[in-house]
C-alpha cells in the first residue's frame, strides 16, 4: 500500500474560457467543440463544422452569456472549482491540485505542481467531476488526463474514480443540498440534466443491443448501465426523490443544452419550461445534478434564460436549487472517495 506522503490528488472539471474577451471565448470553444467525443463527427467535417460555421455565429453570444455570470474573482466553474479544492485540501494532509478538461488549469500543470511539492510521488488520484458517465464528460476528461500521463512518462501510478452517480455519500449531499429548498411553497421539482444526442448513448451501449432498443432500459439491469449516462441520471434521480419523499407526480426529468437539430434525449428543458404552467405547474423548482459546480449552463441558461422562459409562459415562481459547490457533506464525500482510493 502506497503511503500517504506519497499520494497527489487532481479534481478535474470541465472548464472555461479564460476571460470574456470574444478571442478567448472562440479559443474556449474550438478547444471544447473540437474534442471528438463531444461532436464525434470526423475530423474534417468536425472542423469545417465547428471553425467554419458554429464558432464563428456563437463566439460573440456565448462570450456576452459568460460575462452576464462571470463574476469578480472569474469564472463561476474555476472559482468554485478552487473553492473545492482549498476545502478539501484543509481536510487532507496530502497536496490536492485542480485542472480542467478544456482551458486552464492544465492538466499537466496539475501534475507537475505535485511533482514540485514531492518529487518521490508514488500515486495520483484523478476525480473527474461528473458524477454520471458520458463520452462528452467523465470519459473525455478521464482519457484526456491519461494521454498526458503517458505522453509525460510519469513515473506515478494514475488511479482514477469512477462515476459516483449512486453513491450514499453524493446522494446524501445532493439531497441535504436540496432539502431546505422544499421548505417553501412548489408544485413540482425538475431535474435538468446536460443533454446528450441519441446516438451518444447507442455508441456507449457496450452490449450493442440495450440502451434504447430494449423497453424501460433503464430499469432492466445491464452491462451497459455501466457507461449509460441516461440510466445513470434516472438512478440518481430516483434515489435522491426517494430520499425526499417526493412523489412520483412531483418530480420528473428533463434535458438542457442541446446543440444541432439531431434528435437528443428527451424532454427538453426548454419545451418544459414553457408547457409546464400551461398544466397547472406554476411553481417550480428546478436542479442541475449533472454539475457539482455552478456554471454557465446553470446560472445563466437556467436561471437566467430558463427563468424568463417560465415566467413569460404563465409560471409564478422559479428557484433554482445551487449545485454542490462546496456545501460540507459534499466535501466530505470526496474526501472519503480519495481516502478510500489510498487506502487500497
Amino acid at each position: 500500500m502506497v503511503s500517504k506522503s506519497d499520494v497527489g490528488i487532481i479534481l478535474m472539471n470541465l472548464g472555461s474560457p479564460d476571460t470574456t474577451a470574444v478571442p478567448d471565448v472562440k479559443r474556449y470553444l474550438n478547444e471544447f467543440l473540437m474534442d471528438k467525443r463531444v461532436i464525434d463527427y470526423p475530423w474534417l467535417f468536425r472542423k469545417i463544422l465547428i471553425e467554419g460555421i458554429i464558432v464563428p455565429k456563437r463566439a460573440a453570444q456565448s462570450a456576452k452569456a459568460y460575462a452576464s455570470v462571470w463574476w469578480d474573482e472569474g469564472s463561476p466553474l474555476v472559482v468554485l472549482t478552487k473553492q473545492l479544492q482549498m476545502a478539501v485540501q484543509h481536510d487532507m494532509d496530502i497536496p490536492v491540485e485542480m485542472a480542467m478538461r478544456y482551458g486552464n488549469p492544465h492538466p499537466e500543470v496539475a501534475f507537475e505542481n505535485l511533482l514540485k511539492q514531492n518529487p518521490d510521488l508514488k500515486e495520483v488520484i484523478l476525480l473527474p467531476l461528473y458524477p454520471h458517465y458520458a463520452m462528452s464528460s467523465y470519459e473525455t476528461a478521464a482519457e484526456y488526463a491519461k494521454e498526458i500521463y503517458k505522453k509525460k512518462h510519469y513515473k506515478f501510478k494514475l488511479s482514477l474514480i469512477p462515476p459516483f452517480y449512486d453513491e450514499p455519500d453524493y446522494i446524501n449531499a445532493l439531497t441535504e443540498s436540496m432539502r431546505p429548498y422544499l421548505q417553501q411553497e412548489y408544485d413540482y421539482i425538475l431535474f435538468s440534466y446536460h443533454g446528450l444526442p441519441e446516438r451518444h448513448m447507442r455508441k456507449a451501449d457496450i452490449t450493442g443491443n440495450h440502451c434504447m432498443k430494449v423497453a424501460d432500459c433503464c430499469h432492466v439491469k445491464s452491462p451497459a448501465h455501466a457507461h449509460c449516462y441516461r440510466h445513470q441520471i434516472t438512478v440518481t434521480s430516483e434515489l435522491v426523490a426517494e430520499k425526499l419523499g417526493l412523489p412520483k407526480e412531483k418530480w420528473g426529468i428533463s434535458f438542457q443544452s442541446r446543440l444541432g437539430r439531431e434528435e437528443w434525449l428527451k424532454p427538453y428543458t426548454a419545451g418544459l419550461l414553457e408547457t409546464l404552467p400551461k398544466e397547472g405547474i406554476k411553481k417550480l423548482l428546478i436542479v442541475c445534478p449533472a454539475f457539482v459546480s455552478d456554471c454557465l449552463e446553470t446560472l445563466e441558461e437556467i436561471a437566467v434564460e430558463g427563468k424568463h422562459s417560465f415566467l413569460s409562459s404563465g409560471g409564478d415562481s422559479f428557484t433554482m436549487i445551487p449545485c454542490l459547490n462546496i456545501h460540507p457533506l459534499w466535501v466530505k464525500a470526496v474526501v472519503k472517495y480519495c481516502n478510500q482510493i489510498i487506502q487500497k
